[in-house]
Protein backbone atom coordinates (compact mmCIF):
# COMPACT_ATOMS: atom_id res chain seq x y z
CA UNK A 1 0.00 0.00 0.00
CA UNK A 2 1.53 3.30 -1.23
CA UNK A 3 0.11 6.70 0.06
CA UNK A 4 -1.62 9.03 -3.06
CA UNK A 5 1.78 11.14 -3.33
CA UNK A 6 3.40 7.66 -4.46
CA UNK A 7 0.65 6.84 -6.59
CA UNK A 8 0.37 9.94 -8.64
CA UNK A 9 4.25 9.75 -9.00
CA UNK A 10 4.28 6.07 -10.38
CA UNK A 11 1.25 7.09 -12.77
CA UNK A 12 3.38 10.24 -14.05
CA UNK A 13 6.19 7.63 -14.47
CA UNK A 14 4.08 5.73 -16.93
CA UNK A 15 3.27 7.99 -19.22
CA UNK A 16 5.17 11.03 -22.01
CA UNK A 17 3.40 13.80 -23.76
CA UNK A 18 1.29 12.55 -26.62
CA UNK A 19 2.61 13.45 -30.25
CA UNK A 20 1.37 16.60 -32.01
CA UNK A 21 -1.40 16.88 -35.19
CA UNK A 22 -2.76 19.55 -37.37
CA UNK A 23 -6.23 20.49 -36.76
CA UNK A 24 -8.54 23.88 -38.16
CA UNK A 25 -9.10 26.57 -36.14
CA UNK A 26 -12.78 25.44 -35.63
CA UNK A 27 -11.77 22.07 -34.54
CA UNK A 28 -9.07 23.04 -31.59
CA UNK A 29 -11.70 24.70 -28.91
CA UNK A 30 -10.94 22.66 -25.77
CA UNK A 31 -7.71 20.95 -27.26
CA UNK A 32 -4.48 21.49 -26.11
CA UNK A 33 -2.27 23.96 -27.50
CA UNK A 34 0.73 21.39 -29.10
CA UNK A 35 3.62 24.17 -29.73
CA UNK A 36 3.72 28.23 -29.52
CA UNK A 37 2.13 30.22 -32.48
CA UNK A 38 2.85 33.83 -33.15
CA UNK A 39 0.51 36.86 -35.22
CA UNK A 40 1.39 37.24 -38.62
CA UNK A 41 -0.01 40.90 -38.39
CA UNK A 42 -1.06 43.59 -36.11
CA UNK A 43 -3.89 44.47 -34.85
CA UNK A 44 -5.30 46.42 -35.32
CA UNK A 45 -3.58 46.91 -38.51
CA UNK A 46 -3.73 50.93 -39.13
CA UNK A 47 -5.24 53.72 -36.80
CA UNK A 48 -8.61 53.45 -36.53
CA UNK A 49 -11.29 55.14 -35.34
CA UNK A 50 -12.83 54.33 -31.96
CA UNK A 51 -16.69 56.68 -32.05
CA UNK A 52 -18.45 57.79 -34.83
CA UNK A 53 -17.32 61.30 -35.57
CA UNK A 54 -14.70 63.26 -37.71
CA UNK A 55 -11.59 63.05 -38.40
CA UNK A 56 -9.26 66.29 -37.89
CA UNK A 57 -5.86 67.59 -37.27
CA UNK A 58 -5.56 67.49 -33.59
CA UNK A 59 -3.58 71.25 -33.42
CA UNK A 60 -6.72 72.63 -35.10
CA UNK A 61 -8.66 71.66 -32.62
CA UNK A 62 -10.78 74.21 -30.84
CA UNK A 63 -14.18 75.11 -29.35
CA UNK A 64 -16.60 76.65 -32.14
CA UNK A 65 -13.77 76.04 -34.91
CA UNK A 66 -15.28 75.00 -37.99
CA UNK A 67 -14.16 72.61 -40.87
CA UNK A 68 -14.85 71.44 -44.34
CA UNK A 69 -15.91 67.72 -44.64
CA UNK A 70 -14.24 66.41 -47.59
CA UNK A 71 -15.07 62.60 -47.88
CA UNK A 72 -15.82 59.94 -45.80
CA UNK A 73 -14.03 56.98 -43.74
CA UNK A 74 -15.73 53.73 -42.85
CA UNK A 75 -15.21 50.13 -42.07
CA UNK A 76 -13.62 48.39 -45.02
CA UNK A 77 -13.52 51.68 -46.92
CA UNK A 78 -11.08 54.32 -46.13
CA UNK A 79 -10.75 57.39 -46.89
CA UNK A 80 -7.59 57.75 -49.83
CA UNK A 81 -6.72 61.05 -49.70
CA UNK A 82 -4.19 63.22 -47.18
CA UNK A 83 -6.13 65.22 -44.93
CA UNK A 84 -4.74 68.92 -45.11
CA UNK A 85 -5.36 71.85 -42.59
CA UNK A 86 -9.24 73.10 -42.40
CA UNK A 87 -10.51 69.64 -43.87
CA UNK A 88 -12.18 66.85 -42.06
CA UNK A 89 -13.62 63.42 -42.96
CA UNK A 90 -16.82 61.81 -41.95
CA UNK A 91 -15.35 58.73 -39.84
CA UNK A 92 -17.23 55.70 -38.24
CA UNK A 93 -15.90 53.33 -35.55
CA UNK A 94 -13.73 50.76 -36.69
CA UNK A 95 -12.41 52.33 -39.96
CA UNK A 96 -8.76 53.71 -40.33
CA UNK A 97 -7.87 57.40 -39.76
CA UNK A 98 -6.78 59.36 -42.96
CA UNK A 99 -3.63 60.50 -43.26
CA UNK A 100 -2.97 63.73 -42.01
CA UNK A 101 -5.90 62.74 -39.20
CA UNK A 102 -4.84 62.43 -35.59
CA UNK A 103 -8.30 63.62 -33.54
CA UNK A 104 -12.05 62.39 -33.63
CA UNK A 105 -14.04 64.78 -32.73
CA UNK A 106 -17.45 62.65 -31.86
CA UNK A 107 -20.29 63.78 -33.72
CA UNK A 108 -22.14 64.59 -31.04
CA UNK A 109 -19.61 67.68 -30.64
CA UNK A 110 -19.93 69.09 -33.48
CA UNK A 111 -23.05 70.97 -35.60
CA UNK A 112 -23.08 70.25 -39.11
CA UNK A 113 -24.33 72.47 -41.65
CA UNK A 114 -24.39 71.08 -45.39
CA UNK A 115 -20.66 70.28 -45.86
CA UNK A 116 -19.56 72.75 -42.76
CA UNK A 117 -19.07 71.08 -39.21
CA UNK A 118 -18.47 73.51 -36.20
CA UNK A 119 -17.16 71.99 -32.89
CA UNK A 120 -19.38 73.12 -30.02
CA UNK A 121 -17.62 71.15 -26.98
CA UNK A 122 -13.92 70.98 -25.66
CA UNK A 123 -11.69 68.00 -26.44
CA UNK A 124 -9.76 66.51 -24.50
CA UNK A 125 -9.40 62.41 -25.78
CA UNK A 126 -8.40 61.60 -29.02
CA UNK A 127 -10.63 59.25 -29.65
CA UNK A 128 -7.94 56.89 -32.17
CA UNK A 129 -6.85 53.15 -31.42
CA UNK A 130 -3.72 53.23 -32.49
CA UNK A 131 -1.81 50.33 -34.47
CA UNK A 132 -1.05 47.49 -32.75
CA UNK A 133 -3.58 48.10 -29.95
CA UNK A 134 -4.17 44.74 -29.34
CA UNK A 135 -1.24 43.15 -30.30
CA UNK A 136 1.83 43.30 -32.73
CA UNK A 137 3.04 41.12 -35.21
CA UNK A 138 5.31 38.23 -33.86
CA UNK A 139 3.11 38.18 -30.73
CA UNK A 140 3.15 34.69 -29.50
CA UNK A 141 1.12 32.54 -27.73
CA UNK A 142 2.57 29.85 -25.49
CA UNK A 143 2.08 25.89 -25.25
CA UNK A 144 0.63 24.03 -23.36
CA UNK A 145 -3.02 25.50 -23.45
CA UNK A 146 -5.91 24.20 -23.86
CA UNK A 147 -7.78 26.63 -25.85
CA UNK A 148 -11.11 28.74 -24.83
CA UNK A 149 -13.34 30.34 -27.36
CA UNK A 150 -11.82 33.75 -26.06
CA UNK A 151 -7.76 31.99 -27.48
CA UNK A 152 -9.84 31.22 -30.85
CA UNK A 153 -11.15 34.52 -31.40
CA UNK A 154 -7.54 35.82 -30.65
CA UNK A 155 -6.27 32.66 -33.06
CA UNK A 156 -8.39 34.07 -35.58
CA UNK A 157 -7.27 38.06 -35.47
CA UNK A 158 -3.61 36.68 -35.56
CA UNK A 159 -4.35 35.37 -39.34
CA UNK A 160 -3.94 31.61 -37.96
CA UNK A 161 -5.75 29.15 -39.43
CA UNK A 162 -4.73 26.10 -38.25
CA UNK A 163 -2.33 25.06 -35.46
CA UNK A 164 -0.60 22.27 -33.40
CA UNK A 165 -2.89 20.55 -30.86
CA UNK A 166 -1.84 17.35 -28.76
CA UNK A 167 -3.71 14.42 -30.22
CA UNK A 168 -6.72 13.61 -28.10
CA UNK A 169 -5.93 10.78 -25.50
CA UNK A 170 -7.86 7.38 -26.70
CA UNK A 171 -9.25 6.01 -23.06
CA UNK A 172 -10.97 2.33 -23.07
CA UNK A 173 -13.93 2.50 -20.28
CA UNK A 174 -14.65 -1.59 -19.22
CA UNK A 175 -17.11 -1.99 -16.41
CA UNK A 176 -16.49 -5.25 -15.15
CA UNK A 177 -19.06 -7.41 -13.26
CA UNK A 178 -22.15 -9.77 -13.34
CA UNK A 179 -24.26 -7.95 -12.15
CA UNK A 180 -24.30 -4.98 -14.21
CA UNK A 181 -26.49 -4.14 -16.90
CA UNK A 182 -26.41 -0.99 -19.27
CA UNK A 183 -28.82 2.04 -19.27
CA UNK A 184 -31.94 1.18 -20.80
CA UNK A 185 -31.87 -2.70 -20.55
CA UNK A 186 -34.36 -4.34 -17.79
CA UNK A 187 -32.22 -5.61 -14.67
CA UNK A 188 -33.00 -8.81 -13.05
CA UNK A 189 -33.69 -8.99 -9.62
CA UNK A 190 -29.83 -9.56 -8.82
CA UNK A 191 -28.62 -6.43 -10.95
CA UNK A 192 -28.04 -3.12 -10.83
CA UNK A 193 -27.31 -0.51 -13.46
CA UNK A 194 -24.01 -0.14 -15.13
CA UNK A 195 -23.24 4.07 -14.26
CA UNK A 196 -19.39 4.09 -13.23
CA UNK A 197 -18.47 4.25 -16.65
CA UNK A 198 -21.13 6.87 -17.73
CA UNK A 199 -19.78 9.04 -15.45
CA UNK A 200 -16.07 8.77 -15.52
CA UNK A 201 -17.15 9.35 -19.88
CA UNK A 202 -18.69 12.43 -19.09
CA UNK A 203 -15.44 13.28 -17.07
CA UNK A 204 -12.82 12.68 -19.42
CA UNK A 205 -14.52 13.92 -22.34
CA UNK A 206 -14.73 17.33 -20.64
CA UNK A 207 -10.55 16.84 -20.22
CA UNK A 208 -10.90 16.93 -23.77
CA UNK A 209 -9.71 13.17 -23.85
CA UNK A 210 -11.38 10.84 -26.43
CA UNK A 211 -12.96 7.69 -24.10
CA UNK A 212 -15.53 5.19 -25.65
CA UNK A 213 -16.82 2.54 -23.82
CA UNK A 214 -16.51 -1.32 -24.21
CA UNK A 215 -18.94 -3.74 -23.26
CA UNK A 216 -19.01 -5.09 -20.12
CA UNK A 217 -17.22 -8.24 -18.71
CA UNK A 218 -18.15 -10.13 -16.73
CA UNK A 219 -16.85 -12.10 -14.06
CA UNK A 220 -15.10 -15.13 -16.03
CA UNK A 221 -11.47 -15.15 -17.80
CA UNK A 222 -12.55 -15.80 -21.09
CA UNK A 223 -15.18 -12.25 -21.40
CA UNK A 224 -12.46 -10.06 -19.36
CA UNK A 225 -9.69 -11.45 -21.96
CA UNK A 226 -11.97 -10.43 -24.51
CA UNK A 227 -12.55 -6.75 -23.70
CA UNK A 228 -8.90 -6.24 -22.51
CA UNK A 229 -7.94 -7.11 -25.99
CA UNK A 230 -10.48 -5.13 -28.00
CA UNK A 231 -8.56 -2.38 -25.58
CA UNK A 232 -5.67 -2.57 -26.47
CA UNK A 233 -5.00 0.49 -29.21
CA UNK A 234 -5.74 2.74 -26.48
CA UNK A 235 -3.72 5.04 -25.14
CA UNK A 236 -4.97 3.85 -21.43
CA UNK A 237 -6.88 1.26 -20.39
CA UNK A 238 -9.63 1.81 -17.32
CA UNK A 239 -11.15 -1.00 -16.06
CA UNK A 240 -14.02 -0.39 -12.89
CA UNK A 241 -14.55 -3.07 -10.47
CA UNK A 242 -13.37 -6.48 -10.02
CA UNK A 243 -10.19 -4.41 -8.85
CA UNK A 244 -10.28 -5.92 -4.83
CA UNK A 245 -9.94 -9.92 -3.50
CA UNK A 246 -13.12 -11.03 -3.47
CA UNK A 247 -13.28 -14.46 -5.35
CA UNK A 248 -14.80 -13.09 -8.21
CA UNK A 249 -11.86 -9.81 -8.48
CA UNK A 250 -10.26 -11.26 -11.08
CA UNK A 251 -9.12 -7.78 -13.40
CA UNK A 252 -5.57 -7.79 -11.53
CA UNK A 253 -5.01 -12.15 -11.92
CA UNK A 254 -6.38 -11.92 -16.01
CA UNK A 255 -4.39 -8.73 -16.49
CA UNK A 256 -1.57 -10.05 -15.31
CA UNK A 257 -1.08 -12.93 -17.21
CA UNK A 258 -1.51 -11.02 -20.40
CA UNK A 259 1.05 -9.04 -19.34
CA UNK A 260 0.52 -5.98 -17.37
CA UNK A 261 3.26 -5.05 -15.28
CA UNK A 262 1.89 -3.62 -12.35
CA UNK A 263 3.40 -0.50 -11.18
CA UNK A 264 1.38 -0.44 -7.51
CA UNK A 265 -1.60 -2.08 -5.85
CA UNK A 266 -3.51 -0.40 -3.15
CA UNK A 267 -3.18 2.90 -1.42
CA UNK A 268 -3.34 4.83 2.06
CA UNK A 269 -6.74 6.53 0.97
CA UNK A 270 -10.71 5.78 1.63
CA UNK A 271 -12.39 5.78 -0.52
CA UNK A 272 -10.07 4.51 -3.75
CA UNK A 273 -8.20 1.76 -1.47
CA UNK A 274 -8.21 -0.89 -3.89
CA UNK A 275 -6.55 1.36 -7.03
CA UNK A 276 -4.73 -0.62 -9.35
CA UNK A 277 -2.02 0.28 -12.12
CA UNK A 278 0.43 -0.40 -14.31
CA UNK A 279 1.53 -1.13 -18.13
CA UNK A 280 -0.22 -3.37 -20.41
CA UNK A 281 1.66 -3.91 -23.72
CA UNK A 282 1.49 -0.14 -25.20
CA UNK A 283 -0.96 0.58 -22.79
CA UNK A 284 -0.96 2.21 -19.80
CA UNK A 285 -3.72 0.70 -17.09
CA UNK A 286 -5.78 1.49 -14.22
CA UNK A 287 -8.14 -0.99 -11.92
CA UNK A 288 -10.59 1.61 -10.39
CA UNK A 289 -12.99 0.39 -7.41
CA UNK A 290 -16.33 -0.36 -8.41
CA UNK A 291 -18.17 1.97 -5.48
CA UNK A 292 -19.57 4.89 -7.71
CA UNK A 293 -17.88 7.50 -4.81
CA UNK A 294 -14.61 5.67 -5.15
CA UNK A 295 -14.61 5.63 -8.43
CA UNK A 296 -15.30 9.28 -9.19
CA UNK A 297 -12.82 10.09 -6.62
CA UNK A 298 -10.25 7.75 -8.16
CA UNK A 299 -11.24 9.20 -11.48
CA UNK A 300 -11.19 13.30 -10.02
CA UNK A 301 -7.69 12.74 -8.53
CA UNK A 302 -5.82 9.91 -10.59
CA UNK A 303 -7.21 10.49 -14.18
CA UNK A 304 -7.58 13.90 -14.45
CA UNK A 305 -3.76 14.43 -14.10
CA UNK A 306 -2.66 11.88 -15.75
CA UNK A 307 -4.63 13.24 -18.96
CA UNK A 308 -2.84 16.50 -18.38
CA UNK A 309 0.00 14.71 -18.04
CA UNK A 310 -0.60 13.19 -21.40
CA UNK A 311 -1.38 16.45 -22.68
CA UNK A 312 1.88 17.93 -22.36
CA UNK A 313 1.06 19.73 -19.21
CA UNK A 314 3.67 19.91 -15.85
CA UNK A 315 2.53 16.66 -13.96
CA UNK A 316 0.97 17.66 -10.80
CA UNK A 317 -1.92 16.54 -8.71
CA UNK A 318 -5.48 18.61 -8.77
CA UNK A 319 -5.28 21.92 -7.27
CA UNK A 320 -6.45 21.42 -2.89
CA UNK A 321 -8.90 23.79 -1.91
CA UNK A 322 -9.52 25.57 1.98
CA UNK A 323 -12.94 26.15 2.99
CA UNK A 324 -14.77 27.01 6.46
CA UNK A 325 -17.90 24.61 6.81
CA UNK A 326 -20.93 26.97 7.86
CA UNK A 327 -23.30 23.97 8.57
CA UNK A 328 -22.58 20.10 9.50
CA UNK A 329 -22.88 17.48 6.45
CA UNK A 330 -24.66 14.46 6.70
CA UNK A 331 -20.94 12.38 7.60
CA UNK A 332 -20.03 15.12 10.14
CA UNK A 333 -23.50 14.33 11.67
CA UNK A 334 -22.82 11.00 11.30
CA UNK A 335 -19.23 10.84 12.92
CA UNK A 336 -20.71 13.08 15.90
CA UNK A 337 -17.95 15.14 14.90
CA UNK A 338 -17.64 18.50 17.43
CA UNK A 339 -15.68 21.83 15.76
CA UNK A 340 -14.18 22.45 19.16
CA UNK A 341 -10.30 22.74 18.73
CA UNK A 342 -8.11 20.04 19.57
CA UNK A 343 -4.24 20.15 20.95
CA UNK A 344 -1.84 19.88 19.17
CA UNK A 345 -0.85 16.74 20.46
CA UNK A 346 -4.67 15.09 20.00
CA UNK A 347 -4.41 16.83 15.97
CA UNK A 348 -1.35 14.95 15.62
CA UNK A 349 -2.78 11.44 16.55
CA UNK A 350 -6.07 12.69 14.37
CA UNK A 351 -3.30 13.90 11.46
CA UNK A 352 -4.97 11.75 8.74
CA UNK A 353 -8.19 13.84 9.30
CA UNK A 354 -9.04 16.66 7.55
CA UNK A 355 -11.06 17.91 10.53
CA UNK A 356 -11.67 18.01 14.19
CA UNK A 357 -13.59 15.14 15.62
CA UNK A 358 -14.99 14.59 19.11
CA UNK A 359 -12.96 12.81 21.35
CA UNK A 360 -15.37 9.57 21.15
CA UNK A 361 -14.22 9.14 17.15
CA UNK A 362 -10.68 9.51 17.88
CA UNK A 363 -7.61 6.92 17.94
CA UNK A 364 -8.47 5.34 21.32
CA UNK A 365 -4.11 5.89 22.16
CA UNK A 366 -5.77 9.96 22.33
CA UNK A 367 -7.73 10.15 25.40
CA UNK A 368 -5.85 7.64 27.32
CA UNK A 369 -1.97 9.20 26.37
CA UNK A 370 -3.43 12.70 26.73
CA UNK A 371 -5.60 13.40 29.48
CA UNK A 372 -9.20 15.50 29.52
CA UNK A 373 -7.45 19.61 30.74
CA UNK A 374 -9.19 20.86 34.04
CA UNK A 375 -11.96 22.78 32.37
CA UNK A 376 -11.96 26.57 33.14
CA UNK A 377 -13.80 27.45 36.67
CA UNK A 378 -17.40 27.65 36.83
CA UNK A 379 -19.20 31.20 37.07
CA UNK A 380 -19.88 32.06 40.51
CA UNK A 381 -23.41 30.46 41.84
CA UNK A 382 -22.44 26.98 39.34
CA UNK A 383 -22.57 23.82 40.83
CA UNK A 384 -19.13 22.85 41.50
CA UNK A 385 -17.84 19.73 39.78
CA UNK A 386 -17.37 17.81 43.06
CA UNK A 387 -20.97 18.89 44.07
CA UNK A 388 -23.59 16.29 44.85
CA UNK A 389 -25.44 15.42 41.33
CA UNK A 390 -28.80 15.92 41.17
CA UNK A 391 -31.51 12.93 40.79
CA UNK A 392 -30.72 11.35 37.82
CA UNK A 393 -34.10 11.13 36.62
CA UNK A 394 -34.36 15.12 35.93
CA UNK A 395 -31.21 15.08 34.94
CA UNK A 396 -30.59 16.13 30.97
CA UNK A 397 -28.90 13.58 29.14
CA UNK A 398 -26.82 16.02 27.33
CA UNK A 399 -23.08 15.16 27.49
CA UNK A 400 -21.81 16.70 24.39
CA UNK A 401 -23.67 18.64 21.40
CA UNK A 402 -23.21 16.76 17.97
CA UNK A 403 -23.68 17.72 14.82
CA UNK A 404 -26.90 17.13 13.71
CA UNK A 405 -29.41 18.92 10.90
CA UNK A 406 -31.61 19.36 13.51
CA UNK A 407 -29.48 22.11 15.32
CA UNK A 408 -30.73 25.31 15.65
CA UNK A 409 -28.95 28.20 13.22
CA UNK A 410 -26.02 27.61 11.56
CA UNK A 411 -23.28 25.98 12.97
CA UNK A 412 -19.51 27.20 12.05
CA UNK A 413 -16.57 25.59 12.93
CA UNK A 414 -14.97 28.23 14.73
CA UNK A 415 -17.91 28.03 17.23
CA UNK A 416 -17.31 26.65 20.97
CA UNK A 417 -18.57 23.64 21.49
CA UNK A 418 -18.58 21.25 24.34
CA UNK A 419 -17.03 17.97 23.55
CA UNK A 420 -13.42 18.18 23.12
CA UNK A 421 -11.17 20.27 25.01
CA UNK A 422 -7.49 21.48 24.62
CA UNK A 423 -5.75 24.32 23.56
CA UNK A 424 -4.41 26.08 19.81
CA UNK A 425 -6.62 27.50 16.81
CA UNK A 426 -9.77 25.57 15.11
CA UNK A 427 -9.24 23.41 12.92
CA UNK A 428 -10.22 24.37 9.21
CA UNK A 429 -10.76 21.15 6.57
CA UNK A 430 -9.00 20.89 3.40
CA UNK A 431 -11.67 20.35 0.96
CA UNK A 432 -10.04 18.78 -2.16
CA UNK A 433 -11.96 19.96 -5.66
CA UNK A 434 -13.45 16.14 -4.84
CA UNK A 435 -15.05 16.83 -2.03
CA UNK A 436 -15.79 12.71 -0.80
CA UNK A 437 -12.00 12.00 0.12
CA UNK A 438 -11.68 14.58 3.19
CA UNK A 439 -9.58 11.76 4.87
CA UNK A 440 -6.37 10.01 3.77
CA UNK A 441 -6.46 7.18 5.93
CA UNK A 442 -4.41 3.83 5.12
CA UNK A 443 -7.34 1.29 7.04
Amino acid sequence: MISVTDALNELFALVSPLASETVPLLDAPGRVLAQPVSATRDQPPFASSAMDGYALKAEEVDLHAQFKVIGESAAGHGFDGTLKPGHAVRIFTGAPVPDGASHVVIQEDVERRGSLITITAPQSVSNIRPLGTDFTSGHRLDAPRRLSPEDIALLAAMNIAELPVTRRTSVALISTGDELVMPGETPSRDQIIASNTFGLHALLRNLGAAPRLLPIARDNRESLETTLTLAKDADLIVTIGGASVGDHDLVGTVAADMGLERAFYKIAMRPGKPLMAGRLGGSVMVGLPGNPVSAMVCGHIFLAPLIRALQGFKPAPVARKSATLTAPSARMARANITSAPMSKMARSQCSNVKIARSSRSCPKQTRSRFPRPTPPPNPPGARSPTSPSPDPRHQKPHARRPFSHESPGPLHLTENIPGVWGAGPPLLPAVWEAAPHLSQRSE
